[in-house]
């Protein structure tokens, strides 16, 4: 979404996005516009890019981020800057997670105060992995990784052998959705695919997570509130971000009942909300 560079007129906000080869892109954009009340299909203009350019311009926009000192995060394709440092290799493919986003690195930043060691940590929406590697290097002891996407599970897997994460050390499971599907034989061993929608409640067990790291969005960090507060042990630290600052107040209303000692840090206009699950609290 653009509002400033492509739109000459600053009352217009102008939006890209990519289409398979073939669809219907105006039964899309006609879709799009019933979802959000338009009365009529605002005007577009379809361009066919080459896949080897959109590739080429993705890694172009990619660089090096140093999150906080000593610790970076670096395209694979890229010499790390600093090679004393902690980095963290990232391949992002199509999963959210670079590390250059203000939310990414809020989590970051709270997973490198947060662990001190041994840690079991549980990263909602994994994407690229990032926060669940990011944690075991920092010292966690195990980390599970939970994505709809299966693009961002397969993305995930790779980083972590890019940053030779030992399979039994970060485990990673494919949630089924009705718009998510593959094929089990086509993972690697550190990959467990969903069977359902309700094997989220199989993976998050009752009280087993010191960290509970949800960076996704609003919505679903409101409709998944029981679930995430249900996998975290009693006092384990639980960091909320993918969220505006203008919306901290819905994720405080939801969560003030389950967390103490909430923490609100932001980046921009972003922001992450922290605080410890209360002892006690009873979730069915």
């Amino acid at each position: 979404m653009n509002e400033d560079d492509v739109c000459s007129d600053t009352d217009e906000i102008c939006v890209s996005s990519i289409f398979l080869e073939g669809e219907d892109i105006n039964m899309s954009i006609s879709h799009a516009a019933d979802s959000i009340g338009l009365k009529e299909i605002p005007r577009y203009e379809v361009k066919i890019i080459e896949e080897d350019d959109w590739m080429k311009g993705a890694q172009e926009s990619f660089h090096p981020v140093e999150v906080t000192e000593g610790l970076w995060v670096v395209p694979k394709w890229i010499t790390p800057p600093d090679i004393q440092a902690m980095n963290i290799i990232l391949n992002p493919g199509l999963a959210f997670g670079t590390g250059d986003h203000p939310t990414t690195k809020l989590c970051l930043l709270l997973l490198h105060d947060c662990i001190k060691g041994g840690e079991h940590i549980l990263d909602y929406g994994t994407g690229t992995g990032i926060l669940a590697i990011a944690a075991l290097k920092f010292g966690a002891a195990f980390a599970v990784g939970v994505d709809i996407d299966s693009q961002a599970i397969a993305s995930a897997s790779e980083n972590a052998t890019l940053n030779n994460i030992e399979p039994d050390k970060l485990q990673l499971h494919l949630i089924a959705s009705q718009t998510s599907s593959s094929c089990r034989d086509d993972w690697p061993s550190r990959v467990v695919e969903g069977e359902n929608a309700f094997e989220i409640d199989r993976v998050t067990h009752k009280d087993k997570y010191d960290v509970v790291i949800a960076n996704i969005l609003l919505n679903p960090l409101l409709n998944l509130a029981d679930q995430i507060i249900f996998s975290a042990k009693p006092g384990a630290i639980i960091g909320l971000s993918g969220i505006l600052s203008e919306q901290v107040q819905n994720i405080l209303q939801k969560y003030s009942l389950f967390l103490e000692g909430i923490e609100v840090s932001k980046m921009d206009d972003w922001a992450c909300v922290s605080g410890r699950k209360r002892k006690n609290i009873d979730i069915c």
